[in-house]
């Protein structure tokens, strides 16, 4: 399995840290956002290669990235041509140039750049192992005014996404759908059939799904773990606090020994 990783946008709501720095290398509680993502996708010995897609504007600073990221799994970052947000390809549009461009004939774990989650990528992996379909990770957000904002769910029994839609007024569940995928490597195709059919629809991943499961298996893993969207200051300073917590619980305490016993 391959892992591709589409970091290609201008981030222009971030401005101006995202001005000369890609958002995925932003810093979250003192290290890259991209080393969140990949620190859960490194000790998964089924993947044998990371693909990063970016633009021209910052594949530099992606090499440079690789080149001193410390990793067993190799690492491949490419330019998708593009140099502003006006030309930029979108992110169906990236996810099929990466596929065309690195000739990717594999099943495809794909995890966007700027998506921190906790929920553990092995859990992805089992459940595509079992159904060999596309697979979705989904975050029960539990809140119905907040799913009003995210693409959402509605799954039957088995976990089989059997609705989708973009920004419900009414939604029907609380399950967001999050950018963190697998596609069968018979069914990678697919993408190109959707361009075909959806003319121009080459940005949203998520119109990609609504399209998808009415012509094939869609399953959805659903997870009750943190994510983070990272497209505001709000959510980069939430990611932050969270993230900062957390290393801060995981660091070990020093117990001062009293009277030289501990």
């Amino acid at each position: 399995m391959k892992c591709l990783i589409p970091a290609a946008g201008y981030a222009t709501r971030l401005y101006p840290i995202t001005k000369d720095r890609p958002k995925a290398l932003l810093e979250v509680a003192g290290k890259p956002m991209m080393d969140w993502i990949i620190d859960k996708v490194d000790p998964i010995r089924e993947i044998d290669h990371i693909y990063v897609v970016t633009n021209d504007k910052f594949v530099g600073h992606f090499q440079a990235y690789a080149k001193s990221a410390d990793y067993d799994t190799p690492i491949t970052v490419i330019s998708d041509g593009t140099k502003s947000e006006e030309d930029r390809l979108g992110a169906v549009g990236d996810i099929i140039f990466a596929i065309d461009k690195l000739k990717i004939d594999d099943d495809l774990l794909i995890l966007a750049g700027d998506n921190l989650f906790e929920f553990p990528v092995s859990r992805l992996m089992e459940m595509f192992n079992k159904r060999r379909s596309h697979i979705v990770g989904a975050r029960d957000l539990k809140d119905r005014e907040l799913a009003k904002r995210f693409g959402i769910l509605d799954v039957n029994h088995e976990g089989r996404v059997v609705e989708f839609i973009e920004k419900p007024q009414e939604p029907k569940s609380t399950l967001a759908a999050t950018f963190t995928y697998i596609f069968p490597r018979e069914k990678l195709h697919m993408l190109k059939k959707f361009i075909a059919e959806e003319t121009g629809s080459r940005d949203r991943s998520g119109d990609y799904l609504a399209w998808l499961y009415k012509r094939e298996r869609l399953d959805a893993l659903v997870f009750d773990e943190p994510w983070f969207d990272i497209g505001s200051f709000d959510q980069l300073e939430e990611a932050n606090r969270f993230y900062k917590d957390k290393m801060s619980s995981a660091t070990p305490k020093i117990i001062t020994p009293k009277h030289g016993v501990i």
